[in-house]
């Protein structure tokens, strides 16, 4: 997850003017519920939608699964909202629902073991593939492989120079950055012994008068940080970041065994236990708060949809995810009620595509919409691979075959102008969808806490809530039509921009399928004009009635 988290900072220095320009402003409050038109800043217009269109009406609450690193069931702005099972009894240590997970009371952990135990870190997918490869072909003798064979060393050394190549970088990138921790700190203490202050300010550095050029380097050191309004947990930070990547590209690292599952068997589904939050949820509690925080408690934020359910999900570990756990994941979300299942994860290398594409099929024949963020790479999506995809990896006659349940989010920036795309943001015309609120979001953390975070991990959540929102008042229309709907209301943006991860100006229409970006009021006008198909197949209208039905008979103990 820290690759997620705070792999951006490192890509905004790289991009001359983007922290300097915003950290001298501030994204207002509650920002990506504002309206654009209204509040200035490119909000999906949340507020404008509960005092208006949505202003006395009634609605069926749904369940939305949060497939993430861990959510936190206990927070003060998640704990009224969470999903309980409503067929099974908390720590019985009985299946009572029979549906194969034993208290799985607010979701269920694919990442854990019947002990408690759950995987923190774990390698990434390019790591692995190597490792697995490494064990056939590392003695193999390359002029007699053939066919099929040769296909697979050709790419096992292409994986190798791969994970060689970044856990040099990793660990060079450590060293440097430890250097650089300790030059910053030695010549902030040098700058405060010589101005007799605990806490330094850029506009008392550029009011030393001075030929020391000790001092003067000093001055140049600590500068370049606070011009950027950073300070020295920028370096713990970045330390954190690389500390995590020289785990991620160690081919030795593999912490499976404490699931204890066949992991050769990927149509293996009864393992994990019932800790949703795990050893590190920040990510995934950040991303439940977007989507349905507590709007009417005076408590902390307010998310996009007063009328959820969050279901825990745990299949991403500080590292990549498996497919084998995000397909039960998903099957786990559908066969239990969830209407919407907010995906924010992604890596560039996938080991079983099948088994998540049947889960994605499974998910659409089911009548259940997948929200997945498009990345954070500053990538053209079209080009680099971003798993997992709408993308069946079998096409069909006419070429490939796409899921129609599935909608892909770009981040946006808080701030109009040029750099309305996020940097770090990826995009593509193709395969990504529109474009949602990504930067600066408040929302919820773990232990009744509450922080900034940026990332299309942030702006898929805003898609999920507002798909949430549709389909609670309006529960005939289906997974497909949802998608449509939010697709046709979007906001178009006619103008130009910076293309993420670049300084090469394009039309932010380029950037996606849409052009645009995700409007809760549109999108509601735009329902209420379209008759409901209402899937048969859906399991997430009867659980959403036990679901509130549950809650209701929890809030009378």
């Amino acid at each position: 997850m820290k690759r997620v988290m705070f792999g951006f900072l490192i890509l905004l220095l790289s991009v001359p003017g983007w922290i300097g320009a915003q950290s001298s402003m501030k994204a207002p409050e509650n920002w990506f519920n504002l309206d654009w038109k209204k509040d200035g800043v490119p909000g999906v217009s949340t507020e404008r939608s509960y005092e208006t269109i949505l202003k006395n009406k009634s609605a069926e609450p749904v369940i939305v699964a949060v497939i993430d690193g861990g959510v936190d069931p206990l927070h003060e702005d998640l704990n009224d909202v969470m999903w309980i099972n409503p067929g099974e009894i908390a720590d019985n240590g009985i299946d009572d629902d029979q549906n194969g997970y034993i208290d799985d009371i607010f979701g269920w952990n694919f990442i854990g073991n019947p002990n408690g135990e759950s995987v923190g870190a774990d390698a990434l997918e390019v790591t692995r593939l190597y490792a697995h490869y490494d064990k056939k072909y590392k003695n193999a003798n390359p002029p007699t492989l053939k066919g099929k064979e040769r296909k697979e060393y050709d790419y096992y050394k292409k994986l190798e120079e791969t994970v060689t190549e970044s856990l040099e970088k990793a660990k060079k990138n450590l060293d440097y950055y430890t250097e650089l921790k300790s030059t910053f700190i030695a010549s902030e203490d040098k700058l405060k012994k010589h101005l007799k202050t605990d806490e330094l300010t850029l506009e008392q550095l550029q009011g030393i008068q001075t030929e020391d050029e000790e001092i003067i380097n000093a001055i140049s050191v600590v500068s370049k940080l606070l011009e950027n309004g950073l300070d020295a947990s920028y370096f713990d930070n970045v330390l954190g970041y690389f500390e995590g990547q020289t785990k991620y590209y160690d081919p030795t690292f593999d912490p499976r065994s404490i699931v204890g599952d066949n992991y050769a068997d990927s149509r293996e589904w009864q393992y994990g236990n019932n800790d949703v939050k795990g050893p590190e949820a920040f990510h995934g509690t950040h991303v439940a708060g977007i989507i349905g925080a507590e709007r009417d408690n005076d408590l902390g934020i307010k998310g996009v949809s007063d009328q959820v359910f969050i279901m825990g999900v745990r299949v991403v570990p500080d590292g990549d995810e498996r497919d084998k756990d995000v397909a039960n994941g998903i099957r786990y979300a559908v066969d239990n009620g969830a209407s919407v299942i907010n995906m924010s994860f992604g890596k560039s290398y996938k080991w079983d595509k099948k088994v998540v594409d049947d889960a994605v099929k499974y998910a659409e024949k089911h009548d259940v919409l997948l929200v997945h963020a498009a990345g954070n790479d500053g990538s053209n999506t079209d080009i680099a691979d971003n798993f997992p995809t709408d993308s069946y990896e079998r096409s069909g006659w006419f070429g490939k075959k796409r899921a129609k349940n599935w909608i892909e989010v770009g981040a946006l920036n808080w701030q109009e102008g040029d750099k309305l795309a996020a940097p770090f943001s990826n995009y593509g015309k193709d395969n990504v969808d529109l474009f949602a609120p990504g930067m600066a979001i408040h929302s919820t953390t773990p232990d009744n806490g509450y922080q900034d975070a940026q990332g299309t991990s942030m702006a898929s959540p805003v898609v999920a809530g507002v798909a949430a929102l549709v389909r609670a008042y309006y529960p005939d229309l289906t997974a497909v039509q949802v998608k449509d709907i939010l697709m046709k209301s979007v906001v178009p943006v006619n103008q130009q921009v910076m293309k993420p991860g670049t300084k090469e100006m394009v039309p932010f229409s380029q950037l996606s399928v849409s052009g645009g970006v995700v409007n809760v009021y549109n999108a509601l006008e735009l329902a209420a004009k379209t008759k409901g198909k209402k899937s048969k197949n859906a399991k997430w209208r009867s659980a959403s009635s036990q679901a509130r039905v549950a809650k209701e008979k929890r809030d009378r103990v």
